[in-house]
C-alpha cells in the first residue's frame, strides 16, 4: 500500500503478551461462515480453483481512508454496504484489504461481500504490528505472531476469505534482501498455525515489491525448501505498462516468459500506472491466453483515492463519486473474458531451487529462523484475543527467536482441512547446511505486561 511506505509507529520496548493456557483456547470470532452457496477457492498447480472451475483473481485494493485515517471497513456494515454496490458495477469477484481490527467482528461485511460473490485477501499485519526491515531479527517476536495469528483467527471461517498475505513490500531494494529470511519464516509460520488449529487450508503467500534486480530471486526464494516452508503463491506489484502500450512494450511478454514453470500460483497483488491516463489495457492480456498459462488475474490499486492519484473513486462522508478511471475499468473488465477450460495452466511442477547470495540478493544460508516458543504454543492454545489498531505495538516487544529451525520443523502436526495445492508436491528434501534446532517445543512462559511506548520511524508492513 503505497501510502504506508513510511510510517510513524510505537514500538514496545520489552512487552510481552502472556501465552494462553488450553483453558482460554480461541474459537474464531467469525460467528458465520459467510454464504454457505459461496465455495471456498483452492490451489492445483500454478492455479486457483473454484470447485473444478478455474478461478481468476478480478479485484481492487482496498483502504479507504488510507494511511492518514486508518480504519478497518470490514468492521463497518455501513462502509462495506455502501461500496460493495460500486464493486459490483465494476464486475469484480476479490477485495484486497491492507489492515484490519483483528479484535472486531466482521459477519455483516464478510457475509455482504459473500453474497455479492466476493472474496477477501486479507493481509495480517498492521502498522504497529509488522515486521520492521531494518530490524528483522527483533521485530520478528512472539507478541507480533500473536497479533497475526490473532488475525487468522478473526477470518479463517468465512468462506470467502481466498488467501492471506504475510507482507506487503518488506523488501524495496537489493539492502533490505536479508529480510527476506523473515517474511519467509511468518509465511511458514502462518500455514503452520493454519494447520495446527484445524483450519481449511487456506492460502498464504507474500507480496512483493516489483524491483527488477531481484524480483526472479524473491519469486524464487519463497518456493524454495522443504514443503513447509514453501508459500502456496506469490504476488507481486506491478506498475510496469503504462498506457498506452501493449504485451511487448510493457516487457509484460518477458515476465510471463520468466514465470513459465513456477509451480505455484501468480497474481498481481497491486497494477495499473498512472502516468499517462489509465484505460487498463493491461487487463485485457492479464485475462488472455497469453498470460493465463502463468498468471491467476490481479488486483488494481485503488479503490478510492487518498491523495495520490490512484483512485477509482472519490469518498465525501457517505457519498461515492465515480471517476474516470472507474469507467475504464467497467469497460476492461467488462470485455476481459478469461479462457474456457483450465485457461493451460501447470497442473504439476517442482519447487524453484534457492537463489544463491549475489551483488542483489544477500541471504546467505537457506535456513530459517526457529519461531519462538511463545509463539508456537498458540498453535495448541490458541492466539487469544488480537491487538487491534491501538495496541502497545510489537517492534521491540517479546521474545525472540533464539535458533535455526530444522528443516520439516514448520510442518503442521495436525492437517489442515480441505485441499491444495502446490506445496504438497514434489520432494521435501532442501539443500540447505544441516541447521540447528530451535527451542521450538518449550514450555510456554507466562510473562506480566511491562510497556514502555518510544517512537518509532520507518516501520515496514509485513
Amino acid at each position: 500500500m503505497k501510502s504506508f511506505s513510511v510510517v510513524a509507529a510505537l514500538a514496545a520496548v520489552g512487552s510481552v503478551l502472556a501465552t494462553p493456557t488450553p483453558s482460554d483456547e480461541l474459537v474464531a470470532r467469525a460467528s458465520t461462515t459467510g454464504s454457505s452457496t459461496l465455495p471456498t477457492i483452492t490451489t492445483k498447480g500454478n492455479a486457483f480453483w473454484n470447485g473444478n472451475s478455474r478461478f481468476y483473481i478480478r479485484g481492487v485494493d482496498y483502504q479507504p481512508g488510507g494511511s492518514s485515517n486508518l480504519v478497518d471497513p470490514l468492521a463497518d456494515s455501513s462502509i462495506c454496504t455502501r461500496d460493495i454496490k460500486y464493486f459490483s458495477q465494476l464486475g469484480i469477484n476479490t477485495v484486497r484489504v491492507y489492515t484490519v481490527d483483528n479484535t472486531a467482528n466482521h459477519d455483516a461485511c464478510m457475509t455482504a461481500l459473500a453474497e455479492a460473490g466476493m472474496y477477501l485477501v486479507l493481509d495480517v499485519n498492521t502498522p504497529l504490528y509488522s515486521l520492521n526491515r531494518a530490524s528483522t531479527h527483533a521485530s520478528y517476536n512472539a507478541v507480533y505472531l500473536q497479533n497475526v495469528f490473532a488475525t487468522i483467527d478473526a477470518f479463517a471461517n468465512y468462506t470467502n476469505t481466498l488467501a492471506f498475505f504475510s507482507g506487503n513490500e518488506v523488501i524495496n531494494d537489493d539492502a533490505t534482501t536479508a529480510a527476506a529470511v523473515y517474511v519467509k519464516a511468518v509465511t511458514r509460520d502462518m500455514r503452520q498455525y493454519i494447520g495446527n488449529r484445524g483450519y481449511r487450508q487456506i492460502p498464504v503467500g507474500y507480496s512483493a515489491a516489483d524491483v527488477s534486480s531481484s524480483r526472479m530471486e524473491m519469486a524464487a526464494y519463497m518456493n524454495c525448501g522443504t514443503t513447509d516452508e514453501r508459500s502456496d503463491f506469490f504476488a507481486f506489484n506491478d506498475y510496469s505498462w503504462c498506457d498506452p502500450s501493449s504485451f511487448t512494450t510493457s516487457g509484460w511478454d518477458q515476465k510471463v516468459k520468466n514465470f513459465t514453470g513456477y509451480s505455484i500460483p501468480i497474481f498481481l497483488s497491486e497494477y495499473g500506472c498512472i502516468t499517462n491516463t489509465r484505460t487498463f489495457q493491461e487487463t485485457g492480456a492479464l485475462y488472455n491466453s497469453e498470460m493465463t498459462g502463468v498468471y491467476s488475474g490481479g488486483l488494481v490499486y485503488e479503490y478510492s483515492s487518498e491523495g495520490n492519484g490512484y483512485g477509482l473513486v472519490t469518498i465525501s462522508g457517505n457519498t461515492v463519486t465515480t471517476g474516470s478511471d472507474f469507467t475504464a475499468l467497467q469497460s476492461a473488465l467488462a470485455n476481459a473474458t478469461a479462457p474456457s477450460g483450465d485457461g493451460g495452466y501447470l497442473a504439476s511442477g517442482s519447487p524453484s531451487t534457492c537463489p544463491p547470495q549475489s551483488s542483489t540478493w544477500n541471504v546467505t544460508s537457506d535456513a530459517l529462523p526457529a519461531i519462538p516458543s511463545a509463539a508456537l504454543a498458540y498453535s495448541k492454545s490458541g492466539a487469544g484475543k488480537g491487538q487491534g489498531l491501538t495496541g502497545a505495538g510489537s517492534q521491540n516487544a517479546g521474545e525472540t527467536s533464539t535458533g535455526t529451525a530444522t528443516a520439516g520443523s514448520g510442518a503442521a502436526t495436525q492437517t489442515a482441512s480441505g485441499t491444495s495445492s502446490s506445496s504438497t508436491s514434489s520432494s521435501t528434501s532442501k539443500s540447505a547446511a544441516n541447521s540447528l534446532q530451535g527451542p521450538a517445543d518449550k514450555k510456554a512462559i507466562l510473562v506480566g505486561f511491562v510497556v514502555v511506548a518510544s517512537t518509532f520511524l520507518g516501520t515496514a508492513l509485513l
